[in-house]
């Protein structure tokens, strides 16, 4: 039976166990040898020596280089050596995997990100991004504690839509038809009646509107799962297939919201310091030397809140030369949201109360008819993380606002319905999950935070 690393303590010493995982490097003594082997449970390697005395320990050396796959059985015993309080004391080693060293691109030596993101399907081996794999694991693990823990339903919502949830942009075609040769109508237009819905079909961008539906009928639910965006972004910000975290909490309004995702930041922030101290380390070693100092402030801190019109007010008044002119009015660009979380109030912020003209139409308009009861989430070296709002539960208003913005009220008789069948107030707000990855583990592109990043022009492996 396999003995993960991450399991074997001082307690071990005097225990037989079989560990399986990686070469990470090996030292021939020539009578002896050390090896480190990794298996992906832990940021370090763990130390087997071999000796003599272990079973065809010369034809065995000779055939372990960096990558190899092994299987290790031996025992426990106290290390002399540094850095390790205990090591492996190998009986016997099976080689499961060989790795020719020509050819092998993962050498032991530092590589840049640019260079691994051409061989995703290897990058996981090295440390930074295996480090990045087990603190997306705790961050999604925590993710469905914390709503579990809060009596959420988690709720699957669609992949496929025929419908955009709030004109978040571009969206990906979902057919099956012959584009070579498609079917047209007598006028000449694409006949949308052949294809496999008999109507446009899409990959969603959100699954808000799916996940309201069960929030009016059985209260507080969740979805996370990927969502996709077809626009040509190129920043280390955007990925055109990524995955959300959309609570909706029944009975509730932007206040309840706000304490919601506060209260949840907060669970998974510390949860990730408790579970990956090790990996944080890491990060906070070799990619940002602020990142845990932000990370413990985050647990420890009430967020600042504050409405849109005074952040406004305050990034006039800044003195601050800005790329993007801050005005009443304008979406606030990631360098405004920076300055707010990062220099002026050196906490995350929660704005609220934005212009309706750049909100989406379900969001609840206020009393002033200006601005609607909207939030933006705000952290330090990533900007806006997380964004909401309390729905428009007012059947009138909500068709006023479609009017307004000339959507196609057919497409979404079912989303009205929710507003003349027991209506209630309801709010939720959805998280960017690799932006949370990136804030949790100071990466600077977020094309490093997923295992296979896709963005325009790259959708290999």
């Amino acid at each position: 039976m396999r003995t993960k690393i991450n399991q074997i303590s001082h307690s071990y010493v005097g225990k037989a166990i079989t560990i399986k995982g990686w070469a990470k490097s090996l030292r021939d003594q020539k009578t002896f040898a050390f090896i480190n082997i990794n298996d992906g449970s832990t940021l370090s390697g763990f130390q087997v020596v071999l000796d003599e005395s272990t079973k065809d320990f010369q034809e065995i050396i000779k055939t372990i280089t960096t990558g190899t796959a092994l299987s290790v059985t031996g025992t426990i015993v106290e290390s002399p050596g540094k850095g390790q309080s205990v090591e492996l004391k190998a009986t016997e080693i099976e080689v499961v995997g060989t790795c020719p060293t020509e050819g092998y691109p993962l050498q032991k030596k530092r590589h840049s990100f640019e260079f691994l993101r051409t061989m995703a399907h290897l990058r996981p081996r090295t440390n930074t991004i295996g480090a990045v794999t087990r603190v997306r694991n705790a961050l999604a693990k925590a993710t469905h504690d914390f709503f579990q823990e809060k009596g959420f339903l988690y709720i699957h919502t669609p992949i496929i839509t025929s419908s955009d949830c709030e004109g978040a942009g571009q969206m990906f075609r979902a057919t099956t038809m012959n584009l070579e040769n498609l079917p047209r109508t007598s006028t000449g237009k694409i006949d949308n009646s052949k294809d496999f819905f008999g109507k446009p079909a899409f990959l969603t961008v959100s699954g808000q509107l799916n996940v309201e539906a069960y929030t009016c009928a059985l209260g507080d639910t969740y979805t996370f799962g990927p969502t996709f965006r077809a626009e040509n972004s190129n920043t280390s910000r955007h990925l055109a297939e990524f995955w959300m975290i959309e609570p909706e909490i029944a009975f509730a309004d932007l206040n309840d919201d706000a304490n919601c995702a506060e209260q949840y930041f907060k669970y998974v922030i510390k949860h990730v310091l408790d579970s990956c101290q090790q990996d944080i380390e890491f990060f906070n070693k070799f990619i940002d030397k602020t990142l845990l100092q932000r990370l413990e402030h985050v647990e420890q801190t009430s967020f600042k809140r504050l409405p849109y019109t005074d952040a406004i007010k305050l990034l006039e008044a800044s003195n601050r030369t800005f790329e993007f002119d801050a005005a009443w009015g304008k979406d606030l660009h990631s360098e405004h949201e920076r300055y707010l979380a990062e220099e002026y109030f050196k906490k995350p912020v929660i704005l609220t109360d934005y212009p309706k003209d750049i909100k989406s139409f379900y969001m609840r308009m206020n009393e002033d008819s200006k601005t609607v009861a909207a939030m933006d989430i705000l952290v330090a070296g990533v900007g806006e993380i997380a964004g909401g709002s309390q729905r428009e539960e007012r059947l009138d208003v909500l068709i006023s606002r479609m009017e307004e913005l000339d959507l196609c009220q057919s497409d979404y008789e079912w989303y009205l319905d929710l507003r003349r069948f027991g209506s209630i107030p309801h709010a939720g707000f959805g998280v960017g999950f690799e932006r949370l990855v990136q804030f949790a583990t100071g990466m600077e592109n977020i094309r490093d935070v997923i295992p296979f990043p896709r963005y325009p022009g790259h959708a290999e492996f």
